[in-house]
């Protein structure tokens, strides 16, 4: 069996650059419609600077991914305990990057407290809702100052502690969804390795079936040009030399997987009956009928070979008398139809003398090539002698 090259089941670049970006604009687009529901407050800078986090979770989405897709190969379990560990920096940065980039409208919201007795109602970096009560009026201006940064130094580690948490289960879903596509992935590659293999299995035992054939036929016309060199005749050994030497040529030159254009091989088939020709030149008498228009039919290499082989062996050479082997092409139904038909005696049916052999190797052949889209009808005909009739899928080269 050939080898076959095993790849790993690889999620292609551009999908998963493709979820990256799409799960980040969805978290754009629903924080922005939030704010255009609840407070719409410098619209368009925050619309600028959420646009900004989006980019910069993006890259760090990338970042994680270079790191995740080193794991692809490992169970499932060892990939999703790698993407919880790993999640937990990545959504860190994105923390700081969130707080950093809404720095300057948290301080410009602070400055504009007008009157620090009122309560005064606003919304921090991450869209939570935050109310600042009055300060107490006994506090002396250094104490409300203290007051006012250590307020501002815990909300800090509230709005990190937020966002984290927020941007570490977005980040957690989209592991969850590249892993949902690796195992996809996986699952389609593992589906292509199998139809590899069972295309090299069937190309195996198609070449295993047509091997079948040629050492069939050489024993078979070794016997006859040994018999024509015991009765003297040199001239005509010489000319079944020539002609087998033709045939080998022809039938090896062919892929044994492959198929052949009907024409060439009917040019296979003239080669082997002329060597046929030289054991009995008063007794077989061959006619082939192959339109014009089939002889670019697709047919396996040497299909018909069985066939007439048996109509020589269990025709020709059991009578005394001229038999004649008739190859017929035609068209029906979309099917290419080939038909071997003599005139001679009846064929054993029962596979007597290896004549059940023969049409075991087509049948196998055609069974291992077209499924059940092919068949092989073989009994005696009416008028006398045998046919064997190939029904197969009407196919041209290009």
């Amino acid at each position: 069996m050939e080898d076959i090259a095993v790849q790993p089941g690889r999620v292609p670049t551009r999908t998963v650059l493709i979820s990256i970006v799409g799960i980040w604009l969805c978290y754009l687009a629903l924080i922005t419609l939030r704010s255009v529901l609840t407070d719409r407050s410098y619209f368009a800078e925050m619309l600028g600077l959420r646009t900004i986090v989006t980019l910069a979770g993006i890259a760090v989405t990338v970042m994680v991914w270079s790191i995740l897709r080193l794991f692809d190969q490992r169970r499932v379990g060892a990939r999703m305990t790698i993407a919880a560990v790993l999640m937990v920096p990545a959504a860190l940065s994105l923390a700081l990057i969130n707080t950093q980039v809404f720095s300057k409208i948290d301080q410009r919201n602070f400055e504009m407290r007008r009157n620090p007795s009122q309560v005064e109602i606003r919304h921090d970096a991450a869209g939570n809702v935050l109310v600042d009560f009055p300060d107490p009026p006994q506090m002396t201006q250094a104490q409300l100052d203290q007051y006012q940064k250590q307020f501002a130094k815990q909300g800090i580690w509230k709005q990190l502690t937020d966002i984290a948490i927020g941007r570490y289960f977005l980040l957690l879903a989209w592991a969850a969804l590249y892993f949902a596509m690796v195992n996809a992935e996986q699952a389609r590659a593992a589906e292509r390795r199998e139809g590899e293999y069972r295309r090299a299995v069937k190309a195996a035992e198609l070449r295993s079936l047509r091997y079948q054939v040629n050492p069939h036929f050489l024993f078979n016309t070794l016997n006859s040009l040994s018999a024509l060199v015991m009765t003297g005749k040199a001239e005509a050994a010489e000319t079944m030399i020539q002609s087998l030497s033709g045939f080998y040529r022809r039938s090896l030159a062919e892929d044994p997987t492959g198929d052949i254009a009907l024409e060439a091989e009917v040019a296979l088939q003239r080669s082997y009956l002329e060597i046929e020709a030289v054991r009995f030149p008063e007794r077989l008498i061959t006619r082939f009928e192959i339109p014009g228009d089939l002889e670019d039919a697709c047919v396996p290499g040497l299909i018909l070979q069985p066939l007439i082989e048996n109509a020589v062996r269990y025709a020709v050479a059991a009578t005394a008398r001229p038999v004649t082997v008739v190859i017929r092409a035609s068209e029906h139904a979309g099917q290419l139809v080939l038909e071997v038909s003599d005139d001679g005696p009846v064929q054993p049916e029962n596979g007597e003398h290896g004549f059940g052999i023969g049409l075991a190797n087509v049948r196998d052949r055609l069974a291992a090539r077209y499924g059940a889209g092919a068949s092989l009808v073989a009994g005696p005909r009416p008028e006398g002698g045998w046919s064997s009739l190939i029904r197969l899928p009407l196919e041209t080269d290009g």
